[in-house]
């Protein structure tokens, strides 16, 4: 399962593409290596309204 979400971040990464609040809080919650790459997601599209605060994975936009 790791290494499917894992190639779904990267494409996003790479893309642009916005995988959704749901999708990268289910990973966020699911796998603790997960989080480095979403913290990393997040600082290059902060235009998704999707933020870090103090562990916690929100979105901005709801």
């Amino acid at each position: 399962m790791r290494l499917l979400r894992i190639q779904k971040l990267k494409v996003a990464v790479n893309l642009g593409q916005n995988l959704g609040f749901n999708f990268l809080h289910e990973c966020w919650n699911d796998d603790p290596v997960l989080v480095i790459v979403i913290k990393k997601l997040i600082a290059k599209y902060p235009q998704w309204g999707i933020a870090c605060v103090d562990g916690v994975l929100f979105d901005w936009n709801e």
